[in-house]
């Protein structure tokens, strides 16, 4: 590397020169930086090169991430292939089962960390590893900010296992079987044996859960290489994946390709379009949110709702269909999809690959019979997986995952059964003096996202125990929380305001009736406006609060599920909303 003069409009802000510590003297910053790093052995030629950082999100705690060591040499392997210097380099790693109180209250940490090391450290473009449910949205989310040339790398799904002769994976399976056990169905020695088979492998959740949904949908909007959503974790394509990242990474940083050109208003679109297409977890709705919020745009549910009228559930996978992650791949994964998709899809949107997604599509190779990616005419569910709801209890909007719900339930009227908060649903649900029917509905407080804290996936509500041993399969269950990608069932989510800040959720009682009706796109309470502002005079509401730390920069600044339960102070103004062109 040529020496620097004492001139930093002569010192190019390019790889080892980007963002130099502070001394007061630039080159001798540079000088310093070179010094230490040199101690690793790196000869000046080596040093010369664009430097492409990667985050290392591998953990003990984190098996979705198991791969992390192979992921990273294959990435290595691609950037100096083409030409880069990698850089590697921790960050927080979040997995959904081992994060207290939940991982979605640690997301927005994670995208905070992620951007500050983003942009501490010289790079000139960034290598985003991330598989649980998490994990991607907080990487995306802190790239969005920080607004450097930046590709994402999915570790990929685990394989499925066998248990007694019948095809199980994480996690639809797991929430099967245990309702099997709670309904007296199976013992605590077949559970112990499933247990055994439903995550025979590292990686994430086998069907379309958030995890699978957030990387079909990173690919949707032209974040990572194309096919790099669905190949399982622990396969040699995952491998090729990773090392075609490194390639490209290198690319997009000589190209100054920088994230804001690939996160677009209409790349956002293409992105809920197949966040319905694929039956994705409600959860995917709230990270898009999100990460859109980090660049100025919104989401109109209301625009959204209308996009799903025209767009159906196309995959075939588990808690919406059948298959799982593995087969999609055989299907093709999303190039199969999107080709499929193409007539609804925004094609001149700029991808990774520098470029647009049509082109992109036209790239793929010729289609082949398969039974996972349905035909426009020929879906698995006429609509999107997701519908948007709206009344006096969610006046602005709760979610339902329609494919995912039992079909005689979604038009219902039934009788409130209400729990404060998850304390009291564990202390009362399994009590066998509870009163509760068949046709009732469970409401749950007290969840979202300064309720618990966190927004939890406590919102598939367990069927009581007297009730699943009865038979009783599904109910009608609402909250203002979230439930994982992987539940199923008629399950109303998201209330917003939630009841920890006043929303009138908080206000229902035992014995109300309330009315579903999707076909409507209602959530109603039915007490008079007289009678539901009187119980809001008579309660008044006192917001959760914390003295210090983490919780109570959270408990300050977070915001409500239709903005994506993100800091207000890290998004940004909103230039434009989305949806643009209602039901289009």
């Amino acid at each position: 590397m040529t020496n620097p003069k004492n001139n930093k409009d002569e010192i190019a802000a390019i790889g080892l020169n980007k963002g130099l510590t502070s001394y007061g003297d630039q080159a001798f910053s540079l000088f310093l930086r070179k010094a230490f790093i040199k101690g690793a052995g790196f000869s000046d030629k080596a040093l010369d090169r664009p430097v492409i950082g990667i985050t290392n999100t591998g953990s003990s705690y984190n098996p979705c991430h198991g791969n992390m060591p192979q992921l990273i040499e294959a990435v290595k392997r691609g950037v100096l292939m083409a030409g880069g210097l990698p850089m590697d380099f921790p960050t927080i790693s979040i997995h959904e089962s081992f994060a207290n109180p939940t991982s979605m209250y640690l997301r927005n940490l994670m995208s905070m960390e992620t951007e500050e090391m983003i942009k501490a450290q010289p790079m000139d473009a960034i290598v985003l590893i991330g598989g649980c449910d998490k994990t991607v949205p907080a990487q995306l989310m802190g790239a969005a900010s920080a607004g450097v040339p930046a590709i994402q790398l999915i570790t990929g799904s685990m394989l499925t296992g066998s248990h007694r002769g019948e095809r199980v994976g994480a996690c639809t399976d797991c929430r099967r079987y245990w309702a099997k056990f709670r309904a007296g169905e199976i013992d605590l020695a077949e559970t112990d044996e499933i247990n055994e088979q439903l995550v025979p492998s590292v990686g994430t959740c086998s069907v379309m859960g958030t995890a699978s949904t957030m990387a079909c949908i990173a690919e949707a909007l032209g974040m990572t290489v194309p096919g790099g959503a669905s190949p399982p974790a622990v396969t040699a394509q995952r491998m090729r994946i990773a090392e075609q990242t490194g390639e490209q990474a290198v690319k997009i940083a000589k190209e100054r390709l920088t994230i804001d050109k690939i996160l677009t208003p209409a790349a956002f679109e293409n992105a809920l379009r197949v966040l319905l297409a694929t039956g994705g977890s409600t959860n995917g709705l709230v990270h898009l949110a999100a990460i859109a919020g980090r660049m100025g745009v919104a989401i109109d549910l209301e625009a959204f709702h209308a996009m799903g009228q025209s767009t159906p559930v196309l995959i075939d996978l588990k808690p919406s269909g059948q298959h799982y992650m593995e087969d999609f791949d055989a299907a093709g994964g999303m190039p199969t999809l999107l080709r499929t998709l193409k007539p609804l899809l925004n094609l001149d949107v700029l991808t990774v690959t520098g470029q647009t997604l049509g082109q992109v599509i036209d790239s793929y190779g010729p289609s082949y019979p398969q039974e996972v990616v349905k035909s426009l005419d020929k879906p698995i569910y006429p609509q999107g997986g997701i519908a948007v709801l709206r009344g006096n209890l969610a006046p602005a909007g709760a979610i339902i995952k329609q494919s995912a719900a039992q079909a005689s339930l979604m038009e219902h009227t039934g009788r409130a059964v209400v729990f404060e908060n998850a304390q009291d649903l564990a202390t009362r649900i399994d009590d066998p003096e509870l009163d509760v029917k068949a046709d009732d509905i469970l409401v749950l407080k007290n969840i979202g996202p300064k309720g618990a804290p966190g927004m939890p996936e406590a919102g598939y509500l367990p069927i009581p125990k007297k009730l699943a041993k009865q038979g009783v399969k599904d109910m009608v269950r609402i909250s203002d929380g979230r439930m994982s990608g992987t539940a199923f069932g008629t399950i109303v989510l998201h209330v917003t305001p939630e009841s920890a800040i006043g929303g009138p959720l908080a206000h229902v009682q035992n014995g109300d009736q309330i009315r579903l009706s999707v076909k409507n796109r209602l959530i109603e309470l039915l007490i008079s406006d007289q009678e539901l502002n009187q119980r809001m005079l008579d309660n008044p509401i006192q917001e959760p609060s914390a003295t210090r730390g983490y919780l109570k920069l959270f408990l300050d600044e977070v915001n409500q599920a239709d903005q994506g339960v993100d800091f207000d102070f890290l998004t940004v103004p909103i230039t434009s909303h989305i949806p643009r062109n209602k039901g289009s």
